[in-house]
């Protein structure tokens, strides 16, 4: 697949569920892609990436935005609090709010630097053990105390398990992003995003499907959707 054949199933999916055009948003996952193939992205005019770590983005966006000033990057990885004023400086949003440390780390960079980007909360939406995520019962507190601290939380953000049909966790998120009056859902991957557009997604994260698998010694034919 490719970013236009990307761009061409978001388009035929949001038609499908009735949504206008601009209500999704692509996020091109460019971790651990090697710089010639994001660069090809960017000349194609797509201006939305997505990294997991900062020591990765920090080596690489800052010559990007020199050339693509109107790029923008979010951090879909998980983040330690000792990285957030590093994060701050990196990234456009970040997706992976999910824990009380994290938040109050947050709020108390964002009073000394006077801004805090936009923060979508992780829902560990199977609760599973090795998942980072906040569980879906403890979503509405943890809701309201980020609006306590004055955190700019914008959304709800999933990964489904991978052995779980991913819809059953869209619907979860989408309900759970309602009853707290929050409009943004980052969820849907390379396989799925136009099921989780059905469901509301407002962040499609994709990276196989433009980008293709990473070539390893053990796998040089690998290819992925």
């Amino acid at each position: 697949m490719s970013l236009s054949q990307v761009l061409n199933e978001i388009s035929e999916a949001i038609e499908a569920a009735q949504r206008p055009i601009e209500s999704v948003e692509l996020i091109a996952v460019s971790k651990v892609q090697p710089n010639e193939r994001v660069l090809e992205v960017l000349e194609q005019g797509h201006l939305i990436f997505g990294e997991n770590r900062v020591q990765e983005a920090e080596s690489k966006w800052p010559g990007f935005k020199d050339r693509f000033p109107e790029a923008k990057v979010h951090l879909l990885g998980p983040l330690q609090s000792n990285k957030a004023r590093l994060a701050f400086k990196i990234f456009d949003c970040i997706h992976t709010l999910d824990r009380s440390k994290l938040a109050k780390s947050f709020a108390r960079l964002a009073q000394e630097v006077g801004f805090c980007p936009p923060l979508f909360v992780q829902v560990n939406t199977g609760e599973e053990p090795q998942k980072a995520g906040i569980s879906p019962s403890d979503v509405d507190s943890f809701v309201a105390e980020c609006r306590s601290l004055d955190l700019p939380v914008i959304g709800l953000m999933c990964i489904p398990p991978v052995d779980e049909e991913a819809s059953l966790h869209f619907a979860l998120l989408a309900k759970l992003a309602k009853q707290n009056d929050l409009t943004q859902l980052s969820m849907g991957m390379s396989g799925d995003f136009a099921k989780a557009i059905s469901f509301g997604a407002t962040h499609v994260r994709v990276g196989s499907a433009i980008f293709g698998e990473r070539i390893s010694s053990k796998n040089q034919n690998s290819t992925s959707g």
